[in-house]
């Protein structure tokens, strides 16, 4: 008997498997969107990322207070974004690169000029602190991983409870998206001995414009 066929000749032999009990866990679900939202603001505030609360009707002014605070005066917005007007409003009298064309078209600017990059969340993730975004052709994903700052609109009412309920409440399943970005905090990473540093390989700071559309 070859060694091959000894060691099949063994398996064969073998006693059946012991079967696993089915496991315990569910995926986190709120009471309410009160729930909702401050387990998601404790999750994401938990990986250093800043909130902003603001009501629909003033996000133009509140966003445009931030940015004067912060002195950004050089931005990078997309288009045909939710609140794409707010977000013109917002930058008056700032330099605004609106991604358009070949990327080589605008990438020096965007790497060696911008402040911040500014994009609209599809939903958000409760259970894990996650802002979830679909890159597209008017806001590509750039604007979220290059400049220094990254500033995430997000309406309160898009906050699920895990991602399945995400998929299911956007009917995914319909036309899943090509391009899925999650995001739980500042760009960051770790030595061997576990020092954090922020902005290595993309944002040090991630701004979450919690935006009360209800």
């Amino acid at each position: 008997m070859s060694s091959k066929e000894a060691i099949l000749s063994r398996l064969r032999g073998a006693a059946t498997p012991i079967a696993h009990a089915p496991h315990g866990w569910q995926p986190w679900r709120g009471a309410d969107d009160s729930a909702r939202r401050e387990r998601f603001v404790a999750g994401i505030s938990a990986s250093h990322a800043e909130i902003l609360t603001v009501q629909q009707a003033n996000l133009a002014r509140d966003l445009a207070a931030w940015l004067d605070e912060e002195g950004v005066t050089h931005l990078a917005c997309g288009q045909g974004g939710r609140w794409q007007a707010e977000v013109a409003a917002a930058s008056a009298g700032r330099s605004v690169l609106t991604p358009a064309g070949e990327f080589s078209g605008w990438k020096d600017d965007l790497f060696d000029v911008c402040q911040a990059g500014i994009t609209h969340c599809a939903g958000a993730i409760a259970d894990t602190g996650t802002l979830v975004l679909l890159p597209d052709g008017g806001e590509p994903r750039t604007l979220s991983l290059v400049p220094p700052c990254h500033i995430a609109l997000l309406a309160a009412s898009t906050i699920a409870d895990n991602l399945a309920g995400l998929v299911e409440g956007g009917r995914w399943q319909q036309a899943m998206p090509t391009n899925l970005l999650l995001v739980s905090g500042p760009s960051k990473t770790a030595d061997i001995q576990q020092t954090l540093a922020y902005g290595a390989h993309g944002p040090s700071r991630l701004l979450v414009v919690l935006v009360e559309d209800c």
